[in-house]
């Protein structure tokens, strides 16, 4: 793949500790990114803000503040993690679509493209910088944008199952999976405004645990351990 979008789970950069930043973990997700950076993949990365706030915990906030300090929050995973890439060897750069001092660049698709042919991981914070939209719509929207050829997620859980399996020690992992039926059946793999963009746009998904040795550079390598979400 020339280009791909990876999903990031804030919780999982958490690790055991499920709040702040794990550091460990955050270099073990910057030595894999350089390896497929030196192969000659770009590479687009959105983080969730789970490991601070999410949108709806504030319960007695008004949702379009709640969102708003969601939309910070993963500014905060963007600038730690892109800091660490750094440390591992890497030129990054931090694209938000609004303005945020002097932290980051304002987005712009140009802009990116400049950053992705100079060899940059381009960091996409502050979600679509609308209340009422996911990190998971803002990683399809952005990958749509810049013509990712997929959108990598990075999660706890090893792949699309048709239940969830923690509730359900019986439920049925996919290898493969159409958008269309993601959508039919509610399988939790991104929220359904992300689902529909991904199946009108026809944007593959590959759902793969962040947790297993070298699972982001065997994604990209195709010999991953998880559910390839089709658009055919």
């Amino acid at each position: 793949m020339k280009r791909i979008m990876l999903k990031l789970s804030g919780e999982a950069l958490a690790g055991d500790k499920h709040t702040g930043f794990d550091e460990p973990t955050c270099r073990m997700v910057a030595r894999q990114v350089k390896e497929i950076v030196d192969s000659g993949t770009q590479v687009g990365i959105v983080i969730g803000g789970g490991n601070f706030w999410r949108g709806r915990t504030g319960k007695d906030i008004e949702r379009t503040k709640a969102d708003q300090i969601g939309m910070l929050a993963t500014v905060m995973n963007c600038l730690f993690v892109s800091e660490i890439f750094r440390l591992e060897g890497m030129k990054t750069a931090i694209l938000t679509p609004f303005e945020c001092g002097g932290f980051t660049e304002l987005f712009t698709i140009d802009g990116a493209e400049e950053f992705f042919e100079e060899g940059r991981v381009v960091f996409f914070a502050g979600g679509t910088g609308h209340p009422y939209f996911s990190t998971d719509t803002g990683v399809l929207l952005r990958a749509i944008e810049v013509h990712a050829d997929a959108v990598l997620l990075a999660k706890a859980i090893d792949g699309v199952y048709d239940s969830d399996p923690r509730v359900n020690p019986d439920a049925k992992r996919y290898d493969s999976v159409s958008i269309k039926e993601v959508i039919d059946k509610k399988l939790q793999v991104v929220d359904l405004t992300a689902s529909i963009m991904a199946m009108e746009n026809r944007m593959p998904m590959l759902v793969f645990s962040l947790n297993e040795e070298n699972s982001i550079v065997n994604t990209v390598n195709g010999k991953f351990n998880g559910t390839k979400v089709t658009v055919d």
